[in-house]
């Protein structure tokens, strides 16, 4: 399992565009995909988990990959939410 902790640095947070297409991302990885928040763990390959989250500007995330390509799913996606959230 890879783990990549992340502060939410978008003023908006994690709002609905950047979810939909972190999502699309992460559906695209064989491994299972998680995001948590205060200790509330949702599938990130699903849209109302990643949003149901409500994760705002500062606070912190932790994403988890397990599976058989977790290596290139936890760069690609730890890339994409340091580039657009």
């Amino acid at each position: 399992m890879k783990e990549f902790s992340y502060f939410i640095t978008d003023s908006q947070g994690i709002h609905a565009r950047p979810a939909g297409l972190f999502v699309k991302e992460a559906a695209a990885c064989e491994c299972n995909v998680t995001i948590s928040k205060d200790g509330k763990e949702v599938d990130a390959k699903r849209i109302l988990g990643v949003m149901g989250l409500g994760a705002k500007q500062g606070q912190e995330i932790i994403l988890k990959c397990d599976g058989p390509d977790e290596d290139e799913a936890i760069e690609k996606l730890s890339k994409f939410l340091q580039e657009n959230l």
